[in-house]
């Protein structure tokens, strides 16, 4: 994967513990990958409970393990506010 091109993989936060600085994504290929504090793009660091949330990021494998890089929260899309444009 290339830093600073992130969103080449999709997944979900499992759980993240903010004092540790560490946690886990599910991807959409069920593997269970290591995401640390530094993995995330420095805007998108969690600041809240975070577990549940969808991800988008970049797989890479450190001192022989895969883990998540480059990892940010999509933006997500109010469908009420489409759906109220629309019928206008």
């Amino acid at each position: 994967p290339t830093r600073g091109k992130a969103g080449v993989m999709q997944g979900t936060i499992v759980w993240f513990n903010l004092d540790k600085g560490f946690g886990f994504i599910r991807t959409e290929q069920d593997e269970r990958l290591y995401v640390a504090r530094s993995g995330f793009v420095p805007e998108h660091t969690p600041t809240q409970r975070v577990a549940g949330r969808d991800v988008c990021f970049d797989r890479e494998i450190a001192e022989g393990d895969p883990r998540a890089v480059n990892v940010i929260f999509p933006i997500a899309v109010d469908s009420r506010r489409a759906r109220l444009r629309h019928q206008r």
